[in-house]
């Protein structure tokens, strides 16, 4: 009897500290979310590819609570003159967002700025000619745009 007895407490012990494990490991995801934003708001390529794929697929990152709400391009065309601008502002404003809402914007402000300008100038890259100087020039008025008023 005392036998049974003490092999369900230790399987109910085993169980209690399983699902106190899964809790813990579930709380402790969020504490990388600095590190998360910012291996997806850093001006490389890798960074920016990262943060497409973690947003076409939001639901695995809903722990983290990451603002992925966009104004785009906000009062300024998303597409101008036929340049897609829209995902990297949309990359730009969850940066913004982020970084607020964590109260580390001013910190992380001219990295989002710059990581815009270098999405924005790989949009430009798939161009050539004058249409590239074109895209290029749009860029540059977007960035000085968002360091200025952003």
């Amino acid at each position: 009897m005392h036998r049974r007895l003490a092999t369900a407490l230790t399987a109910s012990t085993l169980a209690l500290v399983t699902v106190a494990g899964a809790a813990s490991a579930a709380e402790a995801a969020p504490a990388d979310k600095p590190q998360v934003l910012a291996s997806w708001t850093q001006t490389s390529a890798s960074s920016h590819n990262a943060w497409v794929a973690a947003r076409a697929n939001r639901s695995a990152w809903t722990a983290y609570a990451f603002d992925w709400s966009t104004d785009y391009c906000s009062s300024s065309p998303d597409n101008p003159f036929g340049f897609p601008f829209s995902t990297s502002c949309a990359r730009h404003d969850f940066g913004y967002r982020n970084y607020k809402a964590l109260g580390t914007f001013s910190a992380n402000k001219s990295r989002l700025d710059s990581a815009f300008h270098e999405d924005l100038k790989r949009v430009c890259a798939a161009y050539s000619g004058a249409t590239k100087s074109a895209c290029t020039s749009t860029a540059w008025t977007y960035y000085q745009a968002v360091r200025a008023f952003g």
